[in-house]
């Protein structure tokens, strides 16, 4: 935790560096009105663990994309460094889990004695038909999307229990139902190909209700979950060949987007959804005076 900190704060400090370094507006960001830490604990060990592996992985594939699509040295540079600091978290966080006896591995599958190539148009067959055994990539996608529902899930159930207002409360509870929905259409998928599912491990909130964090905070994390949820499931359809797989991420992708407008809406309510930089309304510019 303290190095997943101390990256934390390095990472900011850079980035407020090439901000004011382009004359850009640095966001408000969060003060210390909205981490309480005189507050009782909110999570136990284990899943702090489990939820700073997951967030390593999710920094990993963020800043992976943006060092491709950067130009600027500085700004390279810094995404660059954050694969390699993220990618020693999860070292890590993992090697911690390993040692802890708290790591959840994934299914195993026999290793294939030959290579083989697609000869039937069935390998696509999913709602009818003599359906073909999920492949390995399908079987990690659905694991990986099951673990990572799990995980929000349980965050979510805290977050419940510290928030203020009714209305976050109420959309936080939809997001634990939604989280448990999706775990049960994953792992029910994985049970009928007599695969185990991704289990649900030991840990989670405790039984506090004094907040730790304030709702502002806990909906801006919440809203950025949701956005790398939206990323798994996309990844996972392009790697999923099977039709019935495709059919179930883009019924859930709706409903995840849908949630996430929805949460926006409330951020937006309560005057917490900071607004990124915009391009010229040229039209507008065009059109002043009249």
């Amino acid at each position: 935790m303290a190095y997943a900190l101390h990256l934390c704060q390095k990472h900011i400090q850079t980035l407020t560096e090439i901000l004011n370094k382009g004359n850009f507006p640095i966001p408000y960001d969060f003060t210390q009105e909205d981490v309480k830490l005189d507050a009782p604990r909110l999570y136990s060990d284990s899943f702090i663990l489990q939820y700073i592996k997951n967030m390593a992985i999710l920094g990993i594939a963020a800043t992976g994309v943006a060092t491709g699509l950067t130009t600027r040295s500085d700004v390279n540079e810094f995404f660059t460094e954050c694969i390699a600091s993220a990618t020693e978290l999860n070292n890590r966080a993992k090697n911690l889990l390993l040692s802890q006896g708290l790591y959840v591995r994934p299914p195993y599958i026999p290793n294939p004695d030959h290579v083989d190539f697609v000869e039937k148009q069935n390998f696509l067959t999913g709602f009818f038909g003599d359906r073909r055994p999920l492949n390995a990539v399908e079987i990690t996608h659905l694991f990986n999307n099951t673990q990572t529902n799990i995980i929000g899930r349980a965050l979510l159930i805290g977050f419940t229990q510290v928030a203020q207002s009714k209305e976050v409360r109420e959309i936080l509870m939809r997001g634990v139902e939604m989280a448990k929905k999706h775990v049960n259409i994953f792992s029910s998928v994985l049970i009928d190909e007599n695969i185990p599912a991704a289990m649900t491990w030991d840990y989670g909130a405790t039984d506090t209700t004094v907040p730790p964090f304030s709702d502002k905070l806990m909906m801006f994390h919440t809203t950025a979950l949701i956005a790398a949820g939206i990323g798994n499931y996309g990844t996972a359809v392009a790697a999923s060949p099977r039709r019935d797989l495709g059919s179930y991420y883009y019924r859930l992708f709706m409903e995840v987007a849908q949630y996430a407008e929805d949460c926006a809406n409330l951020m937006i309510k309560n005057g917490w959804l900071e607004q990124p930089p915009l391009a010229p309304n040229y039209k507008a510019l065009a059109n002043r005076g009249q």
